[in-house]
């Protein structure tokens, strides 16, 4: 266990995500971000645990940085941008995590986010209507035992 953040599944998320390469550093995070309490800095997931309002939010913004290209990453500040491919994709990946983790989806997909369709997006990944997989398949990311990830980032 790091022992960075109070709650214990924050610890938990961070753990993993900086097991599998993606950094994730305690700290202020001053300015309105998109997520609370959450800021991608140089390719570091900042978090402010003090205004982290869903600990598994670190897991849909871990997975945008994901799928982005390992020489690309470490440049990526603020918004990881809108491609649609990029945000579906994330979405599996962030489902596929939590998995491993052993979180229940609502963990990721909670009621206050994915503009109103969390529990859309719960009911299709849990009947295994999955969106994104196609683009983590592309990526080499998963193959068809999906949720099982062949590897979690992109090279």
């Amino acid at each position: 266990m790091s022992g960075k953040f109070l709650n214990p599944l924050t610890n938990r998320i961070a753990d993993f995500l900086t097991g599998i390469g993606i950094p994730v550093r305690a700290g202020d995070i001053p300015a309105q971000t998109f997520l609370p309490g959450l800021h991608i800095s140089g390719g570091v997931l900042m978090v402010d645990e003090a205004r982290l309002a869903y600990p598994g939010d670190l897991l849909h913004e871990a997975g945008h940085l994901a799928v982005i290209p390992a020489a690309q990453r470490g440049k990526v500040n603020g918004d990881v941008g809108d491609n649609g491919g990029n945000e579906m994709a994330a979405i599996a990946w962030s489902y596929a995590a939590a998995l491993h983790l052993e979180l229940a989806p609502a963990v990721v997909f909670h009621d206050h986010g994915y503009r109103g369709g969390a529990r859309n997006l719960i009911e299709n990944f849990s009947a295994g209507r999955y969106i994104g997989v196609p683009m983590l398949r592309w990526l080499g990311l998963t193959d068809s035992a999906y949720p099982s990830m062949i590897r979690w980032v992109r090279d």
